[in-house]
């Protein structure tokens, strides 16, 4: 298939310059938002719009900051430890989820202590957004022609530009419909069946780690990591703990509801 060529930058206003990527995000933050709000009306979380919209602002804090941080601290530490200052240029790319995941825990924790709310409650509310921003972001990848997959002679194989001549797997949308509808519907379903809290946020961590850990197998890894322990990416490695801690937790929620009901 021909990779559809499609300009990172929107338009332009002087030098100011709107991208695609950044669009993407801001789409993700907006239907996150709508997303939050009507879940906590059906299940009913004791929680206000007002309240909602300071709880995405202090995610954007945590996704970008913490995504920034995580980037430099697992993918490339080399390189920024002799370049710190570049660690603020977020418009060059270069984030992590995993890094940005911590970035949201760490201001999640701040703000159920601010308001007073619990944590397993908010993190099932935010976790039922995520996926919309994850969807979005990977379309970014896609436009921008970045984090492209491993050679394929699939008939869906593309030739990115920039990744030689060999048709690709377009991992950038496998990613999209794994992590961003399919793990959406099975959120949003927990919610419409008004799961025990922290069903719903165990489960997020768990098939987001998945399905992440299943598309590393077909996406070209960093150039300058390769591949790691036993031929795993770094990806894999970090996708690991979530697939344990969702599944223990998941269990852990489950088995203490079944002592209760005894």
């Amino acid at each position: 298939m021909t990779y559809p060529q499609i300009d990172p930058v929107i338009f332009r206003i002087g030098p100011l310059a709107i991208r695609w990527y950044g669009m993407m995000y801001l789409l993700g933050f907006i239907g996150g938002y709508f997303v939050m709000s009507h879940i906590a009306r059906m299940r009913k979380f004791p929680i206000t719009k007002e309240q909602i919209s300071d709880l995405l602002f202090y995610g954007v804090i945590g996704v970008v900051a913490g995504g920034r941080i995580g980037y430099t601290l697992f993918y490339n530490p080399e390189y920024y430890i002799s370049r710190p200052w570049e660690i603020f240029y977020v418009w060059e790319g270069g984030m992590s989820f995993h890094g940005g995941l911590l970035g949201v825990f760490a201001v999640l924790l701040y703000f159920c202590r601010k308001y007073k709310f619990s944590l397993l409650m908010m993190g099932d509310l935010v976790v039922a957004a995520a996926p919309i921003g994850l969807c979005f972001g990977r379309l970014g990848n896609f436009i921008n022609g970045e984090l492209w997959g491993r050679s394929t002679d699939l008939p869906w194989g593309m030739v990115f530009p920039g990744a030689g001549s060999e048709p690709r797997h377009p991992s950038q949308l496998y990613e999209a419909g794994l992590e961003g509808v399919l793990l959406f519907v099975i959120i949003y379903s927990l919610h419409r069946l008004k799961v025990r809290s922290g069903i719903a946020c165990f489960s997020f961590l768990f098939f987001y780690g998945l399905f992440r850990f299943m598309v590393e197998f077909v996406r070209q890894p960093d150039a300058h990591l390769g591949f790691l322990w036993g031929g795993a990416t770094m990806g894999q490695l970090l996708s690991l703990p979530m697939i344990l801690l969702g599944c223990g937790g998941v269990f852990y929620l489950w088995k203490r509801s079944q002592d209760e009901s005894d």
